[in-house]
């Protein structure tokens, strides 16, 4: 089990490291801006860009906080992606309002209970159902989870990512969209339909209990 987790955590950086020339930063910026306004998260307080990619969610919530506020920890398994994240952050002015850290996404390198907010663009059906379980765990009580998955009637995954996709089914509403926050233990869920072109991504705002 445990060498079979290794094997697709290696595909995985391969292929992200491989993407990472071409990838489409305008749509990921886009689902990443209106991700933040959806949650509206705390402007202080430890958070977390999980498996961030080139770090738009991490650029965008870290310009969003407080001048005093705790570095973003923004965590990917490509090394690609993660120099892509530094050099846009750079470029946005943020660079010492953001942690990088190349690691595992689940669990995340975090204690239990010491992160005020969690975001995750565009990866939890890769990650899958594990880790919303694991958010659970490094939430404190009362703290705030905010996610986005693609519509599953729009969604076409190809080649070695088709592979990559986990056992998390795709939501094809809104209530689907929520249900899979609730599902996992999260109150207070809240879901709303972002149409970009001809692609409809679902983001997803839920708190732990205090």
């Amino acid at each position: 089990m445990e060498d079979r987790a290794q094997d697709r955590s290696s595909r995985i950086t391969r292929a992200f490291d491989e993407l990472a020339p071409d990838y489409d930063h305008g749509h990921h910026d886009a689902v990443a801006r209106a991700l933040i306004d959806f949650m509206r998260p705390a402007t202080s307080g430890a958070a977390a860009d999980v498996a961030c990619g080139s770090g738009a969610v991490a650029v965008a919530l870290a310009a969003a906080r407080d001048a005093d506020a705790s570095p973003v920890l923004a965590i990917d398994l490509s090394p690609a992606m993660i120099e892509s994240g530094r050099e846009r952050a750079e470029h946005a002015g943020v660079a010492d309002r953001i942690e990088w850290r190349v690691s595992e996404a689940v669990p995340l390198p975090v204690p239990a209970a010491s992160l005020e907010s969690i975001c995750c663009a565009s990866s939890l059906h890769f990650l899958g159902a594990g880790a919303l379980a694991d958010w659970r765990r490094a939430l404190r009580p009362g703290g705030q989870v905010g996610f986005t998955m693609p519509a599953a009637s729009g969604f076409r995954a190809g080649g070695v990512f088709a592979e990559l996709v986990a056992d998390l089914p795709l939501p094809d509403s809104v209530d689907a969209a929520s249900r899979i926050a609730i599902d996992a233990g999260f109150v207070s869920a809240r879901a709303e339909a972002l149409r970009l072109g001809r692609r409809t991504v679902f983001l997803v705002t839920a708190f732990m209990t205090r």
